[in-house]
């Protein structure tokens, strides 16, 4: 997988969350960037701090395993 670019608002994120589906996106290592577009316009997104995997596991999201669910 590639890298999409980061959003101008998390630019310094690399985990990013879908609020209607709890599930966090790796921007670092996801090669669709329509995925990451889309949950900006929704305006549904989520940052964690820390920046972490175990962080947005805490607050209940799983990560994206290449369907979303």
């Amino acid at each position: 997988m590639g890298a999409v670019e980061r959003p101008g608002k998390f630019e310094d994120h690399r985990w990013v969350g879908d609020k209607r589906t709890l599930v966090v996106y790796d921007v670092d290592n996801l090669a669709d960037a329509s995925i990451i577009d889309e949950l900006m316009e929704a305006g549904t997104f989520a940052s964690f701090g820390p920046d972490t995997l175990v962080e947005a596991r805490n607050r209940g999201y799983r990560p994206f395993n290449g369907t979303g669910f």
